[in-house]
């Protein structure tokens, strides 16, 4: 309760002309500035400064000499609000803007201020989130460049996965460097169409190369050899094989010179040879059929607006198949062998001997250590016969920070109210009622086996 006193009279000490012991000169010319303080809360309060006062310690002490030590490519005024939390604990963020926070952000982690970085940390993400999100590029990098700057990492990382339109979409976007656009779009879990990424990739490219006629069909041959030498590093992690025909034919074949001609040969003969009629035509499998042993596209669409939380919806999603029991295993470590860290994923399960469907939605990643997911859009569900989507039960979530429960002994489970548990989750599957979602989705809680389950993936087109 007597914080608050304190910190005004260390300020006041800060302020004080009189009893200083060492003068910090800060910054570079033109732009320097001399800083009274004193060596005994500066050795305290900052593991680097620490360092530096030990040297100079000694040496004061035997020749009487006031200490003074150098701070270069440190801003003066970024280093004047630094010295006043570490006198006083006092920071007021709202009074700077975000690339000055950015910029005591990394001072701080110059001179260790760890309780700091926490803080900076969690107010640029919380408070700033829309900022970062359109300055990604310089984020990233700056996150990558200092082990101490994990929250802004994991940030990152999530936004990557989950929400990669924002960061392609940003308006540092073409200045985000090679290295960060590989570690973005060779990720398997990135929830966006594969020709949106060609063309992300592809804006990127030609970003780098201002002399580039603007229409790519007055390209000279050495115009095409430029921007094959700016993504020959990219290139490879792009699926083209998971285009359709329409899309490989207006949007990669004007560009084929600047894929590799092996690739480039390869690609030709699969569209050639590709049947209209087959799988991986994506439109027609959105609207007419889906990957699955257990549900139907009637199911698809109903949950489609689910998710949407609207009486109807006209957006198109792919439910993208990843994980199938009967074909990859019972095993909770198979599942999450296979489904650890996918995004936005649709858990469908077919009790044994009934026509029973239970299921969830899962926005966040699985995994595989004991803990518990927050977030307020899954929700489970239930079809009493898989044959009548009328006959469901929708159950949102109720106590968010137990929505989705992960541990490596079970598979997809949502709270205690849909847990899939056991080696092959025979008779040892459950759902109880009401604990993190709204309604229960069973009428009894007797634990049960799984014929069948499928995990898909959420794709938005």
């Amino acid at each position: 309760m007597f914080l608050p006193k304190l910190s005004q009279n260390l300020l006041e000490i800060l302020d004080d002309n009189e009893y200083y012991d060492i003068t910090i000169e800060v910054g570079n010319d033109p732009y320097v500035k001399i800083f009274r303080a004193h060596m005994v809360i500066l050795y305290y309060r900052s593991p680097y400064l620490r360092r530096i006062l030990s040297i100079n310690a000694n040496k004061k002490k035997y020749d009487g000499i006031l200490t003074h030590i150098k701070l270069p490519n440190i801003p003066p005024e970024i280093f004047q609000t630094i010295l006043r939390y570490i006198y006083g604990g006092k920071l007021f963020l709202e009074e700077h803007n975000t690339s000055d926070i950015i910029k005591i952000l990394i001072v701080a982690s110059k001179l260790g201020l760890q309780e700091l970085i926490n803080h900076l940390q969690s107010f640029l993400i919380e408070i700033k989130k829309n900022w970062i999100e359109q300055n990604f590029s310089l984020i990233y990098q700056i996150s990558f460049k200092d082990n101490s700057f994990l929250k802004l990492q994991d940030f990152c990382m999530e936004l990557i996965s989950k929400e990669p339109e924002k960061i392609f979409n940003s308006i540092d976007f073409i200045s985000i460097s090679e290295k960060c656009l590989i570690s973005l779009i060779k990720r398997d879990n990135i929830q966006m169409d594969d020709i949106k990424i060609w063309e992300h990739v592809l804006k990127w490219g030609i970003a780098q190369n201002p002399e580039l006629p603007s229409d790519h069909s007055n390209y000279s041959k050495d115009d095409f050899n430029i921007l094959k030498n700016t993504l020959q590093r990219l290139i490879p992690f792009i699926k083209f094989f998971n285009l359709n025909n329409k899309e490989f034919l207006n949007k990669v074949y004007p560009y084929k010179r600047i894929i590799p001609k092996d690739l480039r040969e390869s690609l030709i003969k699969h569209y050639i040879d590709h049947d209209n009629s087959e799988p991986n035509m994506i439109e027609e499998i959105n609207s007419k059929s889906i990957d699955s042993k257990i549900i139907t596209t009637q199911h698809v669409e109903l949950i489609s607006k689910w998710i949407d939380r609207l009486k109807a919806t006209e957006k198109t999603y792919e439910f993208k198949l990843i994980f199938r029991g009967s074909r990859d295993g019972f095993s909770p470590s198979k599942f999450h062998e296979i489904c650890d860290n996918k995004f936005r994923t649709i858990s469908i399960i077919k009790v044994k001997d009934s026509n029973e469907i239970l299921g969830g939605y899962n926005p966040n990643g699985w995994k595989s250590l004991y803990s518990y997911s927050t977030t307020k859009d899954s929700f489970i569900f239930s079809f009493k016969n898989k044959d009548n989507i009328k006959n469901f039960i929708l159950s949102r979530v109720k106590i968010e920070n137990c929505a989705i429960f992960n541990s490596h002994s079970c598979g997809p489970s949502f709270g205690a109210d849909l847990v899939m548990h056991g080696n092959d989750f025979y008779n040892r599957s459950y759902c109880k009622g009401c604990i993190c979602y709204r309604e229960p989705i069973r009428q009894t809680e007797k634990q049960f086996s799984v014929e069948e389950y499928e995990i898909f993936q959420i794709m938005e087109h």
